[in-house]
């Protein structure tokens, strides 16, 4: 299967760069390019690209705004977000737009294609450590309280569910949560992939952040 990449930033020289390094490869072809979010709107509902490199710093449309459109036009396109720094604002809200994680811009080129593999098997690439310190650094930004949607949503869940959910808002890796509360690791598999299905989610760092916004995980 050919990995259909969208690339988006206002910077022609690095879309270059990604076009040279993708074209490389045999199972990646890039189908397009965008130097803003307005373009890659369009681009993305004309294309229909399994992954989109996004730049979220970009005049006009920016990438937050372009991510959280081409997600619900395109909902099995995934959007990987490109960042100068990890703990960035615009990388968590970019995350919270529906991001399936974010790439430093200067991650070395086996990371950018592994990474766009990850991401277009439907997995997240950032860490659930990572996504937790962003949280923790821009908890202003999240709800007061829980929103009454998000709330019916938790109580889809079991008892049990709900104590993993807690585990994987916290950071914890399937092993640790396996540890933690004394199940098989295929076990706390298993609750994860319910748990995704039930709140309608796409993956752990989406969960992480639904753990947060529904104030099942409070920031420190």
């Amino acid at each position: 299967m050919t990995i259909r990449v969208l690339l988006v930033d206002d910077e022609s020289l690095l879309r270059m760069a990604f076009t040279m390094i993708l074209e490389a490869q045999p199972d990646m072809e890039p189908v397009g390019e965008a130097g803003d979010g307005a373009d890659a709107i369009r681009l993305a509902r004309k294309l229909r690209p399994d992954v989109v490199l996004m730049d979220v710093r970009m005049p006009g449309t920016d990438g937050i705004e372009a991510t959280r459109r081409i997600i619900k036009d395109s909902p099995p396109t995934r959007v990987l977000i490109l960042t100068t720094f990890d703990l960035d604002e615009y990388a968590f809200a970019a995350l919270k737009a529906g991001a399936s994680g974010f790439l430093l811009k200067n991650a070395r080129p086996d990371e950018l294609l592994t990474a766009i593999c990850s991401v277009a098997a439907g997995d997240a690439v950032v860490s659930p450590r990572i996504t937790r310190r962003l949280l923790e650094n821009f908890a202003d930004q999240l709800p007061a309280d829980g929103g009454t949607e998000l709330d019916e949503r938790v109580q889809r869940l079991t008892t049990r569910e709900r104590e993993v959910l807690i585990q994987v808002g916290r950071g914890l890796s399937n092993t640790e949560i396996a540890a933690r509360l004394y199940l098989a690791e295929a076990t706390v598999k298993t609750h994860l992939s319910r748990i995704l299905m039930k709140l309608e989610l796409r993956d752990r760092v989406q969960a992480v952040v639904f753990a947060y916004e529904t104030r099942l995980i409070r920031p420190a």
